[in-house]
């Protein structure tokens, strides 16, 4: 899949995702909903990995940043967002979570040595304020601890995507590590739960039983496969204004399934927001190489699979774990 490919994904399924989660609310506790959902994508990878023969045996340094990933990106993320929505409004989460870019730009800069150029800048500043204007009545419910949380939970989601791209600066394939990863986030977030004594309920409904397995299958596999693999080819900063789109495409659902009445601060704010993406994901012809020059073939395994014989998949793959250049096409 190309690069807008992947991205439009992920715009589009984790802007679908808010009403799904909106329908998990109710009989189960947020944190325990969380902790079924990734055990569950863990369970579908692993399954995945299994058919198609993917080396999953790493080292265990590959599993220190596996279950880094599983920390920061699959679990403690979602568990202090829990704690902030309890705090403040979705609306001001979705500012506060989008934030994430300068984050990513920064993080990709100093830890990675991504190259940062004032359209990036620019573009991520006027999509925050866009984002702003979209949920403008909400901020004025303002929670200091609230506030906090949300800093932090989008910090920790940050450092998630850094450790994702130093993961596959390293060789190792983006769906073997969010298998892993999420293996390790479910168990992180299963230990939260017996922590907090939450009751491991389960609500047998069509409308929680889809929704799970849509944000299961769709809003982890299948998002974070495609969200991970941009972060890889196009650093963290650029892949992460996707961000900032996402509550966009939750309020065009909300348009259609919820009666959302627009205004004309929200209109500006949807125009600033496409305005700072035009900007940052404008093409950067002076650089020479990707943001972050991870090899090709892993990023297209990461996506959906490599779209070649299962026994040259895997062959890339043993090699690529191994440290060691992929076997030349020959097509």
């Amino acid at each position: 899949m190309s690069s807008l490919h992947l991205y439009i994904a992920s715009i589009l399924i984790w802007g679908s995702t808010w009403y799904a989660i909106k329908l998990q609310l109710g009989v189960v506790e947020p944190l325990v909903s969380v902790g079924y959902r990734f055990a569950l994508a863990a369970l579908l990878l692993m399954a995945w990995c299994l058919t198609r023969r993917l080396p999953l045996k790493f080292d265990a340094r590959a599993h220190l940043g596996m279950a880094a990933l599983g920390l920061f990106l699959f679990s403690s993320n979602y568990a202090v967002f829990y704690y902030a929505t309890a705090e403040v409004t979705t609306g001001l989460v979705a500012v506060m979570f989008s934030t994430i870019v300068i984050m990513n730009i920064v993080g990709g800069a100093v830890f990675l040595s991504t190259r940062v150029t004032p359209l990036m800048v620019a573009g991520a500043l006027t999509g925050i304020f866009g984002i702003a204007l979209v949920f403008l009545p909400d901020l004025s419910r303002f929670s200091g601890t609230g506030i906090a949380l949300c800093v932090l939970g989008t910090a920790l989601a940050s450092v998630g995507n850094l450790v994702s791209a130093h993961n596959q600066r390293r060789g190792i394939p983006v769906v073997q590590a969010n298998a892993w990863g999420m293996t390790y986030g479910a168990i992180f977030l299963f230990a939260a739960i017996a922590i907090t004594d939450a009751p491991l309920a389960f609500e047998f409904t069509a409308a929680y039983v889809g929704s799970l397995f849509y944000l299961a299958v769709f809003g982890s596999v299948l998002a974070f496969g495609c969200y991970l693999t941009l972060v890889g080819r196009e650093g963290p900063g650029r892949a992460a204004y996707a961000t900032v789109l996402f509550p966009i495409v939750a309020l065009v659902i909300s348009t259609v399934l919820e009666d959302y009445r627009w205004s004309a601060t929200s209109l500006v704010g949807v125009v600033l927001v496409l305005a700072g993406n035009y900007l940052i994901t404008r093409p950067d012809r002076k650089a020479a190489n990707p943001a972050i020059p991870v090899n090709p073939e892993a990023s297209a395994t990461a996506a959906a699979g490599l779209a070649c014989s299962p026994d040259r998949a895997r062959d890339v793959d043993e090699r690529l774990s191994a440290g060691l250049r992929p076997p030349r096409s020959r097509s």
